[in-house]
């Protein structure tokens, strides 16, 4: 392996010939990107955020499933929804978030342990990005990580005043603030993923992401 990683090299070094980087260069393009990020960042596209969201997050790459409500209230009859249409029981595994807690739930059998193969759970996404379809998740008394890596379906709330247009502005609201002990971006479901440290980086867990996009009014 290592004799075929040494002939790779060679041969990119022999492509790029012998010439030296000049250190100073690269600081001031690095500096001027810096300096306008705007100039970097793809066009935002037409209509609202939670528009440009849809479109990502249904797209083939992320390949999730999106439906859009106009309020809160809405949210059990459309995990009801959701559930009837896949011939899967009226059992779920709700985050324990005030949030979600407040809802009508008398419908369904709930519980907010998720367990190995856990076939639903409902959770809500802390933030929502625009440019990629992912969501946000931090850990916390309110959410456990594994919620959102056990459940074969995962079913996602995502209030539109918690969409951001780029991942940066996530960055920047994180920015000096307390960390929690695990951040999770997701961008769509794979069945995989992968778990390093206390950040977490990486494919979704479930096998089905379908993502509740509630239209918050002012």
């Amino acid at each position: 392996m290592s004799n075929t990683r040494e002939a790779i090299l060679n041969q990119v070094r022999a492509a790029l010939g012998n010439r030296s980087v000049d250190a100073a260069s690269v600081r001031s393009a690095a500096q001027a990107l810096l300096a306008d990020p705007a100039a970097t960042r793809p066009a935002p596209g037409a209509g609202s955020l939670a528009d440009r969201f849809i479109e990502k997050v249904t797209s083939p790459r992320v390949a999730a499933s999106v439906t859009r409500l106009s309020a809160m209230a809405e949210v059990p009859a459309a995990v009801r929804d959701y559930l009837q249409a896949r011939g899967l029981l009226q059992s779920i595994a709700l985050q324990p978030n005030d949030a979600l807690r407040a809802l009508d739930w008398s419908a369904f059998e709930v519980h907010e342990t998720v367990a190995a193969k856990e076939p639903v759970a409902v959770g809500i996404a802390r933030w929502g990005i625009a440019e990629t379809g992912s969501l946000v998740f931090h850990s916390g008394p309110d959410l456990a990580v594994l919620g959102n890596f056990l459940p074969l379906h995962h079913i996602v709330v995502l209030p539109s005043q918690n969409l951001l247009p780029y991942l940066e502005d996530y960055a920047a609201l994180a920015a000096g603030q307390p960390m929690p002990r695990n951040v999770n971006l997701i961008t769509g479901a794979s069945g995989t993923t992968d778990i390093e440290g206390s950040l977490v980086l990486g494919a979704h867990g479930p096998r089905y992401l379908h993502v509740l996009v509630v239209q918050v009014h002012a």
